[in-house]
């Protein structure tokens, strides 16, 4: 039985009178990479945080290993590895320096590997931090993040600022990583192209909760897009049965379900006299439709 990663049980984090989280449920073992979607300002960084002891949940609780996120032991900390959204360096350092600094705080530092990531992500070791562009910045963040080989990776946006050719390279050093063994990661993100390449489950958070949590591929097999075409022209108020959304143009509809129901196909083929197709949605479309539903 593998172990549960992360755990949160009606997690609340307000600042002041605005509620940001309002109860997340969410448990994640071991193994798993996970993308948790939410549009901007829906919550992911604070929760990212709560997990992570940078804040302090409201109510509630959050778990890591099984550690209280507020008390997490220092044997636990080395476990993790995380990438802020925005990332505080010092300045002052060289890019080695840093990496010499960050390097002696983990026993299990792999020198190779980092020394691999600086080659191929071109982040100059002799140059300053300071005046690193963003995404150079950013591809440091991540490679002192993976440089103690992490049991639990933590990620927010993390290729908000990398442009395309950076963000292959993360992806592919991101399944490199989360194919070793016990390898856990949650990354939030808003390029639903990058979670599709890389995620084995999704999270939505959406009203300060999580409505979704499943893996990708049962997602994607289980919301559709129906296409209807009647011989009469259809009632403005035509509705597919359990839709999440309908649009109706004269003798046309379509229609985002979240799940395929055969009956509902068949009558709709029946009754109206229609020709119905089933298409498939990709990751963005689905999202949308969930969250404006």
């Amino acid at each position: 039985m593998s172990q549960t990663v992360i755990e949160s049980t009606s997690l609340h984090k307000s600042f002041g009178k605005k509620n940001v989280l309002s109860g997340v449920d969410l448990a994640i073992p071991e193994s798993r990479v996970v993308g948790l979607l939410g549009v901007n300002g829906s919550g992911k960084s604070t929760f990212i945080k709560c997990l992570l002891g940078l804040l302090r949940a409201t109510k509630g609780s959050a778990t890591l290993f099984g550690e209280d996120s507020w008390d997490i032991s220092a044997l636990t900390k080395a476990r993790i590895g995380y990438v802020a959204q925005e990332l505080n360096l010092f300045p002052w350092m060289r890019v080695d320096q840093l990496v010499q600094y960050t390097a002696a705080f983990y026993s299990e530092w792999d020198h190779d590997f980092v020394n691999k990531l600086l080659d191929e992500w071109d982040v100059p070791r002799k140059d300053r931090v300071g005046p690193l562009s963003a995404g150079q910045l950013h591809k440091l963040g991540i490679i002192l993040a993976l440089g103690h080989r992490p049991q639990l990776l933590i990620l927010d946006e993390p290729v908000a600022s990398l442009d395309p050719a950076a963000r292959r390279e993360f992806l592919r050093s991101l399944i490199e990583f989360s194919q070793e063994e016990s390898r856990t990661v949650l990354f939030s993100t808003h390029i639903t192209s990058d979670l599709e390449r890389v995620a084995s489950h999704v999270a939505i958070l959406k009203d300060g909760r999580i409505s979704f949590f499943d893996e990708l591929d049962k997602l994607k097999e289980s919301v559709k897009r129906l296409r209807i075409t009647s011989a009469d022209p259809l009632p403005n108020n035509f509705v597919v049965s359990g839709a999440l959304r309908t649009e109706v143009q004269g003798c046309s509809a379509l229609a985002a379900v979240p799940s395929i129901s055969s009956s509902v196909v068949d009558g709709l083929r029946r009754d109206w006299n229609a020709d119905v197709q089933i298409e498939d949605l990709n990751l963005e479309e689905i999202f949308l439709e969930l969250h404006d539903a």
